[in-house]
């Protein structure tokens, strides 16, 4: 079925495992390093530096389009800090109060440049083209071969390490989102005020195809990163029930 607007049915439909897998994957992670290090001041820096790579890219995507837009810019830092609720923030970019669409595009950095990250990773340093069109197509007997065609790849393991990281990092967080529930009122009150005008059939003509194909590559870039998390998540729950098994402790989620 030719739906104008497919791209956003998928990323609605990967949303959510995606932050399910995210979490799931942070928490045995620092599960795991709570099991062998048993400090958690030790386990935050050994946890942030496994994604440093990602709050670089996340951070610094705030901070090129703040000063893209104009927005004038304060700290910047990518070290992890203990906040008061006994969350880790692993980084952050000091802007100055703006307007609701400026706010909302610096919000949606992280999104746009780690996007564009993985894509590159994805593509041309990992060879994923192949897989995704074996997926696609559904030539199965395909899906081993593409596999290996993957981890042949030089330097496998960091090339993999680094769209782990920025993949992980990439979603805005919500501080991030901040300014985005009123700038979405204002575009849906244009958008009923330009149907209301006749603009419907317009709008599909030379709007909506667009749309669509960016909101299709976002939702591909989500599958290679649920992807991702899911070659990870097995493996490491694993390792932290044989750490638990072993130790005799557990780590409440």
């Amino acid at each position: 079925m030719n739906l104008q607007l497919d791209g956003a049915l998928w990323l609605l439909l990967l949303i959510v495992p995606l932050l399910g897998l995210q979490r799931g994957v942070h928490y045995e992670i620092q599960a795991i390093l709570l099991l062998t290090i048993r400090r958690s001041d030790i386990v935050a820096v050994v946890f942030s530096v496994l994604f440093l790579p990602g709050v670089f890219v996340h951070e610094m995507g705030h901070f090129l389009v703040a000063r893209l837009l104009g927005v004038r810019t304060g700290r910047f830092s990518i070290l992890p800090q203990q906040m008061g609720n006994g969350r880790l923030q692993l980084g952050y970019v000091e802007t100055a109060p703006s307007d609701v669409l400026r706010d909302s595009l610096i919000g949606a950095a992280p999104l746009i440049f780690g996007a564009l990250a993985v894509t590159l990773l994805a593509r041309y340093f990992l060879g994923f083209d192949l897989l995704v069109d074996v997926l696609v197509k559904g030539v199965w007997d395909g899906l081993v071969p593409a596999l290996k065609n993957i981890y042949r790849m030089p330097d496998f393991w960091l090339r993999f390490y680094l769209l782990f990281s920025i993949s992980s990092t990439m979603l805005p967080s919500e501080s991030d989102r901040k300014a985005w529930l009123p700038l979405a009122l204002v575009m849906i009150f244009l958008l009923i005020f330009g149907l209301l005008l006749g603009m419907g059939p317009w709008l599909l003509q030379n709007v909506a195809p667009g749309l669509n194909a960016t909101l299709r590559a976002l939702a591909l870039v989500f599958g290679v990163s649920i992807s991702v998390h899911l070659l990870l998540l097995v493996p490491l729950t694993i390792l932290r029930r044989m750490l638990s098994s072993m130790t005799g402790m557990r780590v409440q989620a």
